[in-house]
């Protein structure tokens, strides 16, 4: 813990902070540009890595090195109300009404917990980014509980912890109270105007359980924007309130409509770890306490730009560790944009998955889309990315027009969207058309498993079973490949192709990296597939195997 302070530590902004060497500002997207000069970064001053990163980002970014703060304070991820007063909410404040950034007057008075009476009118913060280092949480402390709060109606409003970074939304409203929750003014509004005009400072943060994890979120968005998502969408859809698979099936037909290839599991719970999970932009599920599913495999990875969302009351408690809660161990995963909660905010105050579609689709950045998506203030959500981070940036054609600067092993997936959008417009034989065409060219399973759908749904079986004969298997490449391979041993076997179906169950058992459940999943509908293609002594040997796992 650090002692309480009211001086703003400055860490040689304009003169030493992107000295000679630093990394050098990438292309800000259009509409960035402006915005990028108005954004304030925070960082704790005691944590050479949070002041690192506050450097790393103002320089990829574009950020004035003036617009940085760093303040000493605790190490911790919780603290109290007097320490959050005293070493973070009042120094920023005070040193963001010296800078102009609030627009207002300064005061001596205090209210009951320690807060500056300042007369505060407007700001011109675009967006206050916090750096891993910051501290998380404030906790609950029952002597600054009104009695108010006391009576509140429902139990879980009978607190005042929150997140750090939403009790800062509210820099430029004054001495609110700190019980309870906020209502946000731009939860389900229109796009706003200037910040000045906003009563709410949006607050993101950059963390994560390493350095190197907060750093990466930088880094994946500027890919991201460059190449456009790239990926399918997976929505865990079962959970405890009719609400919430409301706002996941919505989520869904948005991402349908933008073209996105995806799949919803509707069974309960986190889709199993054997399922297929590749390339997953887009994740949104609840209701579990920890990450789990695909994403637990060993190695396994986001690719860049990936948002995810799913809904726990405790998914952020901490960002320090890559395996409890969702926040922590998603970034350690390579997500670029996820939200959480760091105590209990009550479904009805989470952020909303479908709003956020919805703004981002529309072409807002994460800063404004989430604020959008989100209905409480001084509560309990973190919003974690890069609040400029412009995900939809790049449209289906315009990947299309890139293909070869795409990295090879999503390039499929622009083919996918672009197929989606034609089938969007009614053109589903132009999609089957340019899928084939593609596949010609790229053989791979992610197309060909795309075209034989279709095929089949338009009644083309032979087709279909063409299509996914024309892909050489490969053998354990990965869990996606063999998942994608064991995918299309079903179908083929399904449609009455046993013996092409036997090469891809060889190719989905090449490798260990699925677990045993789902090996021994396999190995009986190989079996079954084996019989079926006359290939005896294949079906002995699986049969072998079978036995021999099953046997304690």
């Amino acid at each position: 813990m650090c002692c309480p302070v009211r001086l703003v530590a400055v860490w040689g902004l304009a003169a030493g902070l992107l000295a000679p060497g630093a990394v050098r500002a990438a292309p800000a997207p259009a509409g960035n540009t402006d915005l990028a000069a108005r954004v304030v970064v925070l960082a704790n001053a005691s944590d050479p890595d949070s002041v690192d990163l506050a450097r790393y980002y103002a320089g990829r970014r574009g950020v004035p090195a003036a617009n940085l703060i760093a303040l000493p304070m605790s190490a911790d991820e919780t603290i109290g109300w007097p320490e959050f007063i005293a070493t973070i909410y009042q120094p920023l404040q005070d040193a963001l009404l010296a800078r102009g950034w609030l627009d207002g007057f300064a005061t001596t008075l205090t209210d009951g917990i320690g807060r500056k009476r300042h007369g505060i009118f407007s700001h011109r913060i675009s967006y206050l980014v916090v750096c891993r280092g910051v501290p998380l949480r404030v906790r609950h402390e029952e002597r600054f509980l009104t009695d108010t709060a006391r009576r509140a109606a429902h139990p879980l409003f009978r607190t005042n912890a929150g997140a750090v970074d939403s009790e800062l939304t509210l820099l430029a409203r004054g001495t609110y109270d700190i019980n309870g929750w906020v209502p946000n003014p731009l939860f389900r509004a229109p796009p706003p105007g200037p910040p000045g005009f906003q009563p709410v400072v949006k607050v993101t943060r950059l963390d994560g359980p390493t350095a190197a994890d907060a750093r990466a979120l930088v880094d994946d968005a500027l890919a991201a924007e460059r190449s456009g998502l790239l990926g399918r969408y997976y929505i865990d859809l079962r959970g405890p309130h009719p609400d919430g698979e409301r706002w996941l099936r919505a989520a869904a037909d948005q991402l349908a409509a933008l073209g996105f290839d995806g799949d919803m599991n509707a069974a309960g719970g986190t889709a199993p770890a054997g399922a297929r999970f590749d390339a997953p932009v887009w994740y949104f599920g609840w209701y579990e306490a920890d990450l789990g599913g695909p994403m637990a495999r060993p190695g396994f990875r986001f690719p860049p730009g990936a948002i995810a969302l799913h809904i726990h009351s405790y998914s952020a408690r901490t960002l320090r560790s890559a395996t409890a809660g969702w926040c922590g161990p998603l970034v350690a995963r390579g997500v670029t944009a996820t939200f959480g909660n760091v105590f209990e905010p009550t479904l009805e105050l989470s952020i909303e998955p479908q709003i956020l579609v919805r703004e981002l689709a529309a072409g807002r950045n994460l800063g404004d889309a989430a604020y959008c998506a989100e209905p409480a203030l001084s509560w309990q959500t973190i919003i974690i990315g890069d609040p400029l981070y412009r995900p939809l940036a790049v449209a289906p054609d315009q990947q299309m027009a890139r293909m070869d600067a795409l990295p090879p092993a999503l390039a499929p997936y622009a083919v996918l969207r672009q197929a989606g959008m034609l089938e969007q417009a009614g053109d589903a034989s132009e999609a089957r058309q340019m899928l084939a065409k593609a596949l010609a060219r790229r053989p791979g399973l992610v197309l060909a498993l795309a075209l034989a759908s279709r095929l089949e749904g338009a009644g083309d079986r032979p087709g279909a079973v063409r299509a996914l004969t024309a892909v050489d298997p490969a053998e354990g490449a990965s869990a996606d490949e063999s998942q994608l391979a064991r995918e299309a041993a079903r179908r083929l076997a399904a449609w009455g192709a046993a013996r092409p179906a036997l090469a891809f169950y060889r190719a989905a058992l090449g490798t260990d990296l699925l677990g045993q459940p789902w090996r021994k999943a396999v190995l009986r509908e190989a079996i079954d597939a084996a019989h079926a293609a006359g290939e005896r002594g294949q079906a002995a040997a699986w049969e072998r195997e079978l036995a021999a796992a099953s046997t304690p």
